[in-house]
């Protein structure tokens, strides 16, 4: 499509701007909101925006991790309304998610009640749960109050928040994340902190170091849930050193004798984001569909912790092919896929390694460090400005009593006044009002004017911090005199406070932040001073965290896969003959032993037989249903004789409008035809109408009341129909089309009615039906019946059956 271009002469009300212009502009908006702003997290605190609007709305609430709980609704409402104009329900679901330990590696919110569990179900309403934030969250957010990150205008402009949290350690590989944007995803595994902690350590101290060197840090994920990796090494660390990768995960096992050379398999813990009671699920489904024929039984025995038993069909079977054959079938073996996208600096989507995702937390940790003691250094220069006011008025305290008691102007009269020791020897103090004088006699005080301190404008730190208007003001060419800020601080100073003791203590203060701010002024002149203090912090981190915590230790064992023996699965059914039995209402069963297929046999009331034939226990039975698909059944799979059998409807996805067309032993490489009510048909080859799943495989298209009919193996060289007009058409065969699924051509035509029979047979001996006597009759001169496929064809020959068959 090619753009509209603009014309002078064209009516803005009707086009406004080219279409692909406009689409383009608001689907890169869409886009870059989707990134930035919802799903990909930022690599300095790894957290996106609702998580950590979620984390500051806590703070807000005071919900500390040793004060009280509070209601989540409460939470996800204030979080909604102040910070995250989005549902309650995604912000609910976001903190919950924070709360779960089976999901988080180290939560950020202590939750009360029920926040879900590894089974799948989902946390209680928001109403009756209640949080606070975990020790580990504060970690996230100390620093808020000392201006070591920026902040923003929230959606409305009201208030103010972080665009990143202070983090004093790697969140992002801790917890790790996942998220789909447009056009790129992310999903990070959780890391054991103590290992990454040791990685940035390393990191510090050898700034170049190479990524295989940070794998004996962190040798691979630790995730919440343990369980064993069985990834090699090198592909482990060429995941992190591309930033891309997966890694498998397996269910930890161990075998439990019952003695008596009796055993079973005891799993205790799963892979990462599996829901056990999906698994158990699908390992009783193993069961029920005989794919694991080695398997007899699965309890789930789980209470706090996971306890999954399996039992083996006999005590002769080896534990280790059973859990590989699980391993294959079921999620007891995952594959998770490392694809560590993110936010570098919040703004640039970019997929880093292991030691990419390690700098950009250092970097930021040490902005963080030069931020705080800026803002530190602030405070105290401030404080360093009000004890100097307030020994100067402890030095001349008969003097400030006066200015304070007498003065009209008492902050200006404290603000010029000659505090310098000569000046002051030279007042006495005022005995009452007529005694006072005045410092502002005969000075016009509107026409004094202010300028900032030399002394503060020189050191900076105030006006970087706190702007112009932190800087504390002196009236000009009064150098001896106090600044508005120490004036306003005299002035607030309590009568309690007027001590002898109090003076000593100002001083001492003094002293203490005067050394406190040499350290800091080292600690942002020197490069290496700045790593030290923040190995220091991390170390502290790591003591915290890693030893002390409960969980700190590393979860998730290493392994190696081992060969897993390739072992079909008819070598795993024993092989024994059975006669398969299923009822015109499609009741199935299967006889033990080849009995004779005239045996009288019960059926339930109204039902008889229909399909009777001898099989093995390792043949696969295809179902042929009215609605053109094939169903694939295993012959061991079947129900034993002793009853009636069962549906053959429960064992695969056959609908109850559905007939069953045909059911036969699979024979691989031979060729069926298959036909349509309608006269449409083709050739298939058997082996492409197995199908690998219950809901079966559509070879035939059939629709608008026209349903599959005939499927019959091709046998000869010439394709024999008979419509419901009696009308019977000989072709050869190689004029049908071979095909793999598809709606066929058409083998007869019909004024009215359709196809009643088709079968295919050898020309040069003839056509074979039986009569209504029962005899077989056999007819080779067919030149009369024979034609191009898709005609009429003739009536059919004398003697030929009323039921329009040929069988």
């Amino acid at each position: 499509m090619s753009d509209i271009v603009d014309d002078p002469n064209m009516n803005p009300r009707d086009v406004a701007e080219p279409l692909r212009r406009a689409i383009g502009e608001r689907y890169l908006t869409y886009a870059l909101s989707t990134i930035m702003n919802r799903a990909l997290p930022d690599a300095r605190d790894g957290l996106k925006p609702v998580h950590r609007r979620i984390l500051y709305a806590m703070r807000r609430l005071r919900l500390s991790s040793s004060g009280g709980f509070l209601k989540s609704a409460k939470i996800s409402g204030d979080t909604m309304g102040d910070f995250h104009p989005h549902g309650d329900a995604a912000i609910y679901d976001a903190m919950a998610r924070l709360a779960q330990d089976f999901t988080i590696r180290y939560p950020l919110v202590d939750g009360q009640g029920n926040f879900g569990n590894i089974d799948g179900d989902n946390p209680a309403a928001s109403r009756y749960t209640e949080a606070r934030m975990t020790i580990m969250a504060e970690a996230l957010l100390d620093g808020l109050d000392e201006n070591a990150v920026d902040y923003r205008p929230n959606y409305d402009g009201r208030l103010e928040e972080p665009s990143v949290l202070p983090a004093s350690y790697p969140n992002l590989l801790a917890n790790g994340s996942s998220g789909i944007a447009v056009g790129m995803a992310t999903n990070i595994p959780p890391h054991n902190i103590g290992e990454l902690i040791d990685a940035c350590l390393h990191l510090i101290k050898t700034p170049d170091a190479r990524d295989e060197t940070l794998l004996n840090y962190v040798p691979g994920p630790d995730f919440p849930t343990g369980g064993v990796i069985v990834e090699p090494r090198d592909n482990i660390a060429e995941a992190y050193r591309t930033g891309r990768g997966s890694m498998r995960l397996r269910a930890k096992w161990e075998v439990e004798d019952l003695g008596r050379g009796q055993w079973q398999v005891v799993v205790t813990e799963i892979p990462y984001q599996v829901q056990k009671s999906k698994l158990v699920e699908r390992l009783a489904e193993l069961i029920q569909t005989k794919k694991v024929p080695i398997l007899a039984d699965i309890r789930d025995e789980s209470a706090d912790d996971i306890r999954m038993v399996l039992e083996p069909k006999s005590k002769n079977i080896d534990p280790d092919l059973l859990m590989n054959l699980l391993f294959k079938n079921s999620d007891l073996e995952i594959r998770f896929s490392l694809n560590m996208n993110v936010l570098i600096d919040g703004v640039t989507p970019k997929v880093c390694s292991l030691k990419e995702v390690l700098r950009a937390f250092l970097d930021f940790r040490r902005d963080v460090l030069i931020r705080r003691a800026r803002h530190r250094m602030a405070k105290i220069d401030n404080r360093l400005e009000v004890l100097e006011g307030l020994i100067v008025a402890f030095l001349n305290l008969d003097r400030v009593i006066d200015i304070i008691r007498y003065d009209d102007d008492p902050k200006a009269a404290l603000m010029y006044e000659d505090w310098s020791k000569p000046h002051q020897a030279t007042i006495a103090r005022a005995t009452d009002e007529s005694d006072y004088r005045s410092p502002l006699t005969g000075i016009d005080v509107k026409s004094l004017e202010l300028q900032p301190d030399p002394e503060a404008v020189a050191r900076g730190v105030l006006a970087d911090e706190g702007g112009p208007a932190q800087i504390p003001h002196r009236f000009i060419g009064r150098s001896e005199g106090l600044s508005d800020v120490q004036a306003e601080a005299i002035l607030n100073m309590r009568l309690r406070s007027l001590r002898r003791l109090e003076e000593l203590e100002l001083v001492n203060e003094r002293d203490k932040l005067m050394e406190e701010r040499a350290g800091l002024e080292d600690l942002l002149d020197s490069d290496d001073l700045q790593w030290k203090r923040i190995s220091e912090e991390l170390r502290e981190v790591r003591k915290k965290f890693a030893k002390d915590l409960d969980r700190g230790a590393r979860l998730t064992s290493f392994a190696e896969a081992g060969e897993a023996e390739e072992v079909p699965l008819e070598a795993m059914i024993e092989r024994e003959p059975i006669t398969v039995v299923c009822s015109q209402m499609g009741w199935i069963r299967a006889m033990t032993g080849h009995i004779a297929l005239d045996r009288e046999l019960k059926f339930k009331d109204g039902d008889g037989p229909r399909f009777i034939f001898h099989a093995e226990t390792t043949d696969r039975l295809l179902v042929f249903g009215s609605n053109g698909r094939f169903y694939t059944v295993s012959a061991a799979n079947l129900p034993g004789g002793r009853g009636m059998g069962e549906p053959l409807r429960i064992m695969v996805d056959l609908p109850n409008d559905v007939e069953i067309v045909d059911l036969f032993i699979h024979v691989p490489d031979r060729r069926l035809l298959l036909a349509s009510s309608a006269g449409d048909g083709f050739v298939v080859p058997e082996n492409d109408v197995l199908a690998q799943t219950r809901s079966g495989k559509q070879v035939l298209n059939v629709k608008d009341g026209v349903k599959a009919k005939i499927c019959k193996p091709v046998k000869g060289d010439a394709v024999a129909v008979v419509g419901e007009n009696r009308k019977v058409l000989v072709f050869m065969a190689d004029e049908l089309p071979e095909m793999g699924r598809g709606k066929g051509v058409r083998l007869q035509k019909y004024k009215d009615g359709g196809l009643s029979d088709a079968t295919t047979f050898t020309l040069a001996d003839g056509l074979s039906w039986h009569d209504p006597a029962g005899r077989t009759r056999t007819e080779t001169a067919l030149d009369e019946w024979i034609g191009k496929r898709a005609s009429s064809g003739r009536m059919a020959p004398r003697g030929f059956p009323r039921d329009n068959s040929f069988t």
